[in-house]
């Protein structure tokens, strides 16, 4: 029996991106929107183009780039939204626009302070608008779960008349339940006279942990296209998870009456590059990329998995992307291999130099580092192609020490300008001495919020990827180093916060409303 398509839109470039501290460069929306389309991702949203010139630069930077995804922008339900997100998405080969108005009776009272009937008129105004720059259009009822029956099928039933082709029914703030969520999108679509001419979209947040249930609810009774993001990313506690949907979908095919056309094989690769992007990495009892996903400490299920993989494996773990990222480079490895195998990955440079300057740093990463990972080579880029930022801090030597029974000290030298600046500190561990003496030099006036270390790969010469997350204003950035020497990581994590922070150029987050 042929089953239907069921459509995967990812918004990790755009709701994944609320997440506090997880705001993405242009270059790295650019570097995420090229995996998803090589994971074969029906729709990527890239981002709220009217939110600020950051955020449609970076829309039309991934309208730029991918050809094979439809690339998407949401838009409030207004003239202002539509005509900026029409204007973002020019470049793209395939555009859809996605606009949206609270429907609950609080969202409307107290946010929007609109009657149900202005409501239902801005809503009809904003797809006919849309409409006339794409015949793709998406409309959500933002806070769907909490909004009246009858009012969401008038509205529902207009906005497709008035040229919408995808309804989206949103848990906004994550209220639903499976069994309830999914009887109302079967209700919806059985009730709306002209529902055939629509594909209904779900878009679930967890906050009760629920946003996979829902999802998966709302697609045994009709749904067709799936809102979610690469590890559950999002504002609060996350969307559903892209790779969950996927694989519940792929692996329960006697549940589902669905098919994707997602390569699951490009599942962890993703996975990685995004936690790796944002500075979130993945939990390692996260399902389908956490580490200990298919792992087996437990004899007896070590035992059968030996014997017949399927007593305790419902999946197979080449299937979504591990082990697929085999060593490939060295020390000995030629420009033309490494330039080869960046290609391989997705990954694009602006210009020669920048390719020079990702060789350059390989070769130095390959004299600390024997074996040259994926990873690695993920994270180099990242510090190569985000070199545009003002780098009004750099680190010229640091030197650390710390021994029992003492108290550590850091002695560093930063170029702030073409001047160069020196200052020592002590601290309670020589991650904090460092940052004590960078502090010493630059009086930043910050709050560093967050400070995650994690290994890039395996081994006791692995690369050390430091996350910090540093506050000013209200604003939120977060800094990336790696390195060998993971002190080191920690104080280019630092400054590149910094230099991000107090870098004119930098947006505010983009902490906006939305579905």
């Amino acid at each position: 029996m042929t089953k239907e398509r069921l459509i995967i839109f990812d918004t990790t470039l755009r709701d994944g991106e609320q997440s506090p501290g997880a705001s993405m460069t242009k270059n790295e929306k650019v570097r995420i929107a090229k995996a998803l389309e090589k994971m074969r991702v029906d729709v990527i949203e890239a981002g709220f183009a009217i939110a600020s010139v950051g955020d449609f630069e970076a829309v039309r930077a991934v309208a730029e780039a991918v050809k094979e995804s439809t690339v998407c922008s949401l838009a409030r339900a207004n003239v202002a939204d539509i005509e900026r997100a029409a204007e973002a998405l020019r470049p793209a080969k395939t555009a859809r626009i996605h606009t949206f108005i609270a429907t609950s009776p609080i969202h409307m009272k107290y946010k929007l302070k609109m009657t149900p009937e202005t409501v239902h008129e801005q809503a009809i105004k904003a797809v006919k608008l849309a409409r006339q720059f794409t015949h793709d259009v998406e409309f959500s009822l933002e806070d769907a779960s909490r909004s009246e029956f009858e009012f969401m099928c008038r509205i529902i039933e207009s906005v497709i008349d008035a040229g919408a082709n995808t309804i989206n029914i949103p848990d906004t703030v994550g209220y639903g339940e499976p069994l309830e969520y999914g009887q109302m999108i079967g209700r919806l679509i059985q009730n709306i006279p002209n529902s055939d001419k629509a594909v209904f979209s779900v878009h679930c947040h967890n906050d009760l942990g629920l946003a996979v249930a829902n999802s998966l609810s709302a697609v045994v009774n009709g749904a067709r296209q799936v809102e979610c993001t690469i590890n559950g990313l999002g504002e609060r506690a996350g969307n559903a998870s892209l790779e969950e949907v996927v694989m519940a979908v792929k692996t329960r095919r006697d549940v589902f009456p669905v098919e994707t056309g997602i390569d699951t094989t490009q599942i962890v690769p993703a996975s990685r590059l995004v936690a790796s992007v944002t500075g979130f990495p993945v939990q390692p009892n996260k399902a389908i990329v956490g580490a200990n996903a298919f792992a087996h400490e437990s004899g007896i299920h070590q035992d059968g998995v030996l014997k017949f993989r399927e007593t305790y494996e419902i999946m197979r773990a080449e299937d979504v992307g591990w082990n697929t990222n085999k060593l490939v480079l060295g020390k000995h490895s030629g420009r033309a291999a490494v330039k080869a195998r960046f290609e391989e990955l997705g990954i694009e440079f602006a210009n020669q130099d920048e390719l020079n300057e990702a060789f350059t740093r390989f070769k130095a990463l390959a004299d600390k580092k024997h074996e040259i990972f994926d990873e690695d080579l993920q994270a180099l880029v990242t510090d190569v192609q985000e070199a545009h930022i003002e780098d009004l801090y750099q680190l010229e030597f640091l030197e650390v020490t710390s021994k029992t029974d003492s108290t550590p000290k850091a002695k560093i030298a930063l170029n702030v300008g073409g001047e160069i600046k020196q200052a020592e500190a002590e601290g309670s561990g020589p991650v904090d001495a460092t940052y004590r003496a960078i502090e010493a030099i630059v009086s930043s006036d910050t709050n560093l919020q967050l400070y995650s270390v994690n290994a890039i790969t395996s081994g006791t010469d692995s690369q050390g990827e430091v996350t910090v997350r540093l506050e000013k204003g209200g604003r939120i950035v977060n800094g990336l180093g790696a390195d060998t020497d993971i002190v080191i990581a920690s104080a280019k994590a630092y400054l590149n916060a910094l230099n991000i922070i107090l870098s004119k150029s930098v947006r505010a987050h983009p902490q906006v409303e939305g579905v």
